[in-house]
């Protein structure tokens, strides 16, 4: 073989390496485009269900007892303690400039406008949403949604659409615990343990968490409840065969589902105070 030819032979390896390699990001491109769009239309006709044909009671009860009463304990928990881990990072800055007094505004603002309905959301996603991609998985496989459909009910109505309206009406109720227990927690961490004045502590709280911070850490954790059932239901619907696909479909639920929860903190955190500095002249906006 002279060199001419081997240096066409690795020419034409390289060539396809390169051909190969662009073929398979189109193909990751065309695919997430499609889950995309497979994913909108699963909302639609959740949405058109939802509307269209309530859940029935008996399995909207049972929803409403798996994700929002068997959430609580971890939802109080957690809150306990990010309270207290606030406390424990912000306290040294604060005392550095002097503002120790003001901690209780600095905690409890960031617990009721971002970390509480975040957490909140973050523990639905571990706990609900994993969950929900196993349990429509595992029905998916074990053909039983086809049985569903085989039967004359249609699936999205009677498996999805009492999970979404569960999330969509139970997370804010999830945040308000969140945040309370997050508020006492940070509270006593800093009154007993710290040793702030207790009076300074509630008066400058109470000065700079309004109604208006609590009802946009509300109303962001409504999207949040909403993009979690979607998601965890769709991937549910939608996985692979086996128990591994099962397992990948759980975990694919909580990771989209996590990165969909900031990407929506961050939208509506920018639209919000937009609002807040148009309607109510508070502090400058996010153009």
């Amino acid at each position: 073989m002279t060199e001419d030819n081997k240096w066409k032979i690795h020419d034409l390896t390289f060539r396809e390496r390169f051909v190969n390699r662009i073929c398979d990001i189109g193909e990751a491109i065309s695919s997430r485009i499609t889950a995309a769009g497979d994913l909108s239309l699963f909302s639609f006709a959740t949405l058109f269900w939802l509307f269209t044909k309530g859940p029935k009671r008996e399995t909207l009860t049972t929803s409403f007892y798996n994700i929002g009463v068997l959430s609580l304990p971890v939802i109080m928990l957690t809150g306990v303690f990010i309270g207290m881990v606030l406390a424990v990072q912000s306290f040294p800055q604060f005392k550095l400039v002097g503002l120790e007094t003001r901690l209780g505004a600095a905690i409890n603002l960031s617990l009721v406008k971002e970390l509480g309905p975040v957490l909140a959301a973050t523990m639905l996603a571990g706990r609900v949403g994993s969950s929900i991609a196993a349990e429509l998985g595992t029905m998916r496989v074990t053909e039983q949604i086809d049985a569903i459909t085989s039967m004359g009910t249609n699936p999205i109505h009677y498996l999805v659409v009492p999970r979404f309206l569960a999330c969509l009406i139970l997370i804010p109720g999830l945040t308000v615990m969140a945040d309370i227990m997050g508020i006492l927690g940070g509270a006593f961490f800093s009154i007993h343990v710290l040793g702030i004045d207790w009076s300074f502590y509630w008066e400058y709280s109470r000065h700079a968490v309004g109604l208006y911070e609590v009802f946009a850490g509300m109303f962001k954790s409504i999207f949040f409840g909403g993009a979690i059932a979607l998601i965890c239901c769709h991937q549910g619907f939608n996985c692979g065969a086996g128990a591994e696909g099962v397992g990948k479909a759980a975990t694919r639920s909580f990771v989209i589902s996590f990165v969909m929860i900031l990407l929506l903190d961050l939208l509506l955190g920018i639209a919000l105070d937009n609002f807040q500095h148009l309607f109510f002249g508070g502090p400058g906006g996010v153009v």
